[in-house]
């Protein structure tokens, strides 16, 4: 057996070195270009649901959110629960907010929204909102007279258009705003975020003290939000957290998250299936045609190979390893091109609407795409020498 398998190896080289040198590469190249878009739209995929995922940790739900029981408004005991759940090794912090409805007015223009509070100092423990500034300042605790806009409430300076913002105030500006339980105040705007996920640019911030002072409340919550050291240990927090006595709802991301990421990964999945089976399809058509060529072209060569004595089985095997090599090649140089082509996208993110993606490759998926590509080159260079190696002698050599 192993002899055999050396006259197949000898006879796809002799093979190959003969063959035409254009031909080879442009093969080789189409080979890497297919196994370049097995990976790549994939990764792309994964980049953003890994983009959703991390943005709606750093600043929607933090990696668990605990919210009021059903039939409440607000989590009751605030300042004890948050200190219960900032002794525990592993959490981060822990950032409480209220939040309700309000009309915000500057001129003629007025929008509708809800109004976050917050902490500065928990809030920039568990998210990056202070790091989305591009005007103004941040917050301060004690701060009662301003206000956190993002640049979807604020709009843009001098552009009219039919956008639901306050047609570019700028900072220092004064905004009216009313709550929804009537009381009306006027802010100054201290600072613009733009975080560029989902609606976090409609957020609109003011203090804990302030918002208490509007409501008429103190040491209640609308909703707390809580970081962890290690994303993917949320459950294990959430039963540390039930065991503490924490009684009200208490989330994890990915249960705020499921219908979310199914809805906008599910039509990227049938995009990414589509594209799979086409690669490979392309890949199954190219690897026939070349062996196809070859074996027609060859065979007289065949027929003497035959009545030398040379076994069909080698004879088939040399085909086969000829489309392994086009295979393995371009595999090589996919790999290659795809560690370039990663490269340059990350550090040059793509801007999608949920924020800037980067290609994510997954080790599964790399070797997943070698053996599809692998089995589909085999199968491919398998029928047309077998279809070839099984002609009678004779009919062979006279063509």
């Amino acid at each position: 057996m192993f002899k055999n398998l050396k006259v197949s190896l000898f006879l796809a080289c002799k093979s190959i070195k003969r063959g035409n040198i254009g031909t080879t590469i442009l093969t080789v190249m189409i080979m890497s270009l297919i196994f370049v878009n097995l990976i790549f739209l994939p990764s792309i995929v994964n980049g953003i649901g890994e983009t959703i995922i991390q943005q709606s940790i750093d600043c929607v739900y933090g990696n668990l959110i605990i919210e009021p029981k059903e039939d409440n408004l607000y989590i009751n005991n605030v300042n004890s629960i948050q200190k219960k759940l900032n002794s525990l090794p592993g959490v981060v912090g822990t950032s409480a907010r209220y939040v309700t409805g309000a009309t915000f007015t500057h001129k003629s223009k007025f929008v509708s929204g809800a109004v976050h509070s917050m902490n500065p100092t928990d809030e920039e423990a568990v998210t990056i909102f202070h790091k989305g500034l591009i005007a103004g300042e941040y917050l301060s605790k004690e701060d009662t007279d301003e206000i956190l806009l993002g640049v979807e409430i604020t709009g843009k300076e001098g552009v009219e258009g039919e956008e639901a913002d306050l047609g570019g105030v700028t900072v220092g500006d004064k905004i009216t705003i009313t709550f929804s339980n009537g009381v009306i105040r006027e802010y100054r705007l201290k600072g613009i975020f733009d975080i560029s996920v989902m609606s976090i640019n409609s957020y609109a911030f003011i203090t804990e003290k302030e918002m208490e002072s509007v409501l008429g409340l103190e040491n209640k919550a609308s909703e707390i939000l809580v970081k962890v050291s290690q994303r993917g240990t949320e459950e294990e927090f959430k039963k540390k957290f039930m065991e503490l006595g924490i009684s009200d709802d208490i989330k994890t991301w990915k249960e705020k998250l499921v219908g979310v990421m199914e809805s906008i990964l599910g039509s990227f999945s049938l995009i990414t299936f589509i594209s799979t089976i086409i690669s490979l399809i392309m890949a199954v058509v190219v690897i026939f045609i070349i062996i196809y060529i070859n074996t027609v072209n060859k065979r007289k060569q065949i027929g003497i190979l035959k009545a030398i004595g040379i076994n069909q089985k080698v004879i088939i095997h040399s085909y086969v390893m000829q489309a392994l090599f086009y295979c393995f090649s371009g595999i090589v140089i996919g790999s290659i091109l795809l560690w370039f082509l990663v490269s340059y996208m990350v550090a040059n993110p793509i801007s999608f609407p949920m924020g800037d993606v980067s290609p994510l490759v997954e080790q599964q998926l790399i070797v997943t795409s070698m053996v599809s590509l692998i089995i589909v080159s085999l199968v491919a260079g398998f029928i047309p020498s077998w279809k070839t190696a099984r002609e009678n002698i004779l009919k062979a050599i006279w063509g």
